[in-house]
């Protein structure tokens, strides 16, 4: 049984655009001189940083990945649960902690490459490699093609979400306050440690900790993914059967399942287990996931039918019947 699980990019009529994207010469200086300065606060953390310091650096990068793992990610672009106004507004929060732009824009970026997955359209093309996918393309502006396609993302959703639009609209004040003086003032203002230590640990190196972080959510799957002609390759479908381990092609085909994590781990790991508590606090309901039955049901009739199989997969989760509590038990 052999049906091939990959994502089939929206077709849309264009109009005569160019496709080639030139070099965004600000982003390329910019990220010079945050790994350069970065580079110098790792050497800080070593040197002369004080414990507190390197404790808040740590406790600070871990709240704003939740922020983009569990809230920009799975909870507003790919909707994987529903969450209360206070965990939105928490999450939001974090969210803004990473620095990476308001979460409205955050999730047009990313529904954009999910909707172009593995085409020429996709800014993070990991047919090109990690390098590419995780930094090489940061540094380039969009081409007028790809502009033009990431308009015609549906925000709808999104753009009815009052915790998302009232970000939107204050980001940079949420940025100064939240991401930059609070931040770089707490070790100077509570435990006297140095200028250096506040603004290149807790600063830059702090910075420079989050963008990765965040950049693997698109080219992880260069990492944890099956790539082609290896010796299980991405379309073999016992892969998915018997562990979806390999979550990137897993995800890429079915994103809602809160289950999937960022980092190769499926069913398992931090920003999953925090779903878990705020689901079992209440605050956190309508999680989705996609039961291996179920995966199994879609593939045989996929097979069968020689139908897509993303449209084999929404038949069957709509037989689909989960537990109340089903987010307290293991995959």
């Amino acid at each position: 049984m052999s049906t091939t699980m990959t994502v089939e990019p929206a077709t849309v009529q264009l109009p005569a655009l160019k496709r080639t994207r030139e070099a965004d010469w600000p982003a390329v200086l910019f990220f010079i001189h945050i790994h350069l300065l970065s580079l110098y606060g790792a050497w800080l953390v070593f040197t002369e940083a004080k414990l507190l310091t390197v404790l808040l650096l740590v406790f600070l990068s871990s709240l704003a990945t939740l922020g983009v793992t569990i809230g920009s990610h799975r909870l507003w672009t790919h909707q994987t649960y529903r969450a209360s106004t206070t965990l939105k507004i928490t999450l939001m929060l974090f969210q803004t902690l990473a620095g990476h732009g308001s979460i409205y824009d955050w999730v047009k970026n990313h529904r954009f490459h999910h909707a172009h997955f593995k085409t020429d359209v996709d800014p993070y093309d990991s047919r090109k490699g990690f390098i590419y996918a995780h930094f090489v393309t940061r540094l380039q502006k969009l081409s007028e093609q790809q502009e033009y396609l990431k308009n015609t993302i549906d925000m709808t959703d999104i753009e009815k979400d009052s915790v998302v639009m009232f970000q939107k609209r204050f980001y940079w004040v949420f940025y100064g306050v939240l991401f930059l003086l609070l931040p770089i003032n707490a070790p100077l203002e509570y435990w006297n440690d140095s200028i250096l230590s506040a603004v290149f640990v807790i600063g830059f190196l702090r910075y420079a900790i989050v963008l990765h972080s965040a950049w693997l959510l698109e080219s992880g799957i260069c990492v944890w993914g099956l790539q082609e002609g290896e010796k299980y390759p991405p379309d073999t479908n016992l892969v998915f059967i018997l562990s979806k381990s390999y979550w990137p092609e897993y995800h890429y085909i079915y994103p809602h399942d809160y289950k999937s994590g960022e980092y190769g781990t499926y069913d398992s790991g931090c920003s999953t287990a925090f779903i878990r508590v705020f689901a079992a606090l209440g605050e956190a309901t309508h999680l989705r996931t996609l039961e291996t039955k179920t995966l199994q049901k879609a593939l045989a009739v996929s097979a069968k039918t020689k139908k897509p199989l993303t449209a084999c997969i929404q038949d069957a989760i709509g037989e689909q019947i989960l537990a109340k509590d089903h987010f307290l038990k293991s995959a």
